[in-house]
């Protein structure tokens, strides 16, 4: 017997960073996704050349043959649609989508509660820093207003979402980036709490703005959030560059998303100005990614 699952990739729109602080965030899901397929074998196996770190699978399959008492000769494979190198939340989609074809292989029936915290875990183990949004959003799907360790997941009912994404160019790393704004927090405390609870009442607004479709109201949400994420100290010039650009060529707004860095920038745009934004983020050096989101 051989079981197929997939679980799609993630882009942050509002509240990354705070997020790992208690605070709220809302994250889409793109139609990009990661496949895994399992079939019993003599030993075991895996066979993932696209997953960038394989402990993912790897501790996903130890704690699932644990707590379900079942074991692991068993053959992985994965493929992807997308490369883990551009921030989409590969390590995430590659856990829920194994915690997926586990309880599929085994006949054990999960709630998406169940698999979220089996995915949690995981990333606790592997990162030991994280919110978990990336694998709520790689379970539930479509786009979530989500609050630290899964207190909050609620899905939002948000349609029509016209993003232009660009990527910088570079690669972020995201553990370290948490990591190293960690320890300036903990040296400017106070500083860094107003920023997160600004960042929050963004998130607040964002949440109501997307679900009326009011587009002028998120762009400039965005351009917010972008401020905040500069004063954090995450962002970076080119991706400051390349918000700037699509502003200037008629986007709703933009900002970066996700740990920041490198990787991703995202931009609200009306449909009659994709092609200018398009135009104006490969001038300012970045590159297009086709993805559809809110899948």
């Amino acid at each position: 017997m051989k079981v197929k699952t997939s679980a799609p990739g993630k882009l942050m729109l509002f509240g990354e960073h705070a997020v790992v602080y208690g605070y709220p965030c809302i994250v889409t899901t793109v139609e990009s996704r990661i496949y895994v397929e399992i079939e019993k074998s003599e030993q075991f196996k895996i066979d993932a050349p696209q997953v960038k770190d394989l402990r993912f699978v790897e501790k996903t399959i130890e704690l699932f043959c644990d707590k379900y008492k079942v074991d692991n000769k068993l053959l992985i494979k994965t493929y992807s649609d997308f490369s883990s190198q551009y921030g989409f939340g590969s390590s995430s989609a590659v856990t829920v989508a194994t915690i997926r074809a586990l309880s599929d292989f085994y006949k054990i029936e999960m709630s998406k509660k169940e698999i979220f915290d089996l995915g949690y875990k995981v990333v606790l183990y592997i990162q030991g820093v994280g919110s978990g949004f990336d694998i709520a959003a790689a379970t539930y799907g479509g786009t979530i207003y989500f609050v630290t360790g899964g207190k909050v997941i609620e899905p939002l009912s948000v349609k029509n979402l016209s993003l232009v994404i660009g990527y910088s160019g570079v690669k972020a790393d995201t553990a370290s980036i948490v990591k190293n704004l960690e320890s300036r927090i903990h040296n400017s405390e106070s500083k860094y709490t107003k920023i997160f609870e600004n960042i929050k009442k963004i998130v607040e607004q964002a949440k109501v703005s997307l679900i009326n479709s009011d587009w002028k109201k998120i762009g400039e949400l965005m351009n917010q959030n972008h401020k905040f994420l500069q004063e954090l100290g995450v962002s970076t010039d080119k991706l400051d560059k390349m918000c700037q650009a699509v502003v200037d060529a008629g986007a709703f707004g933009a900002k970066l998303s996700g740990a920041g860095g490198g990787d991703c920038m995202i931009s609200l745009v009306p449909e009659n100005k994709i092609k200018k934004v398009e135009s104006s983020i490969i001038k300012a050096g970045g590159e297009i990614l086709n993805v559809k989101t809110n899948i």
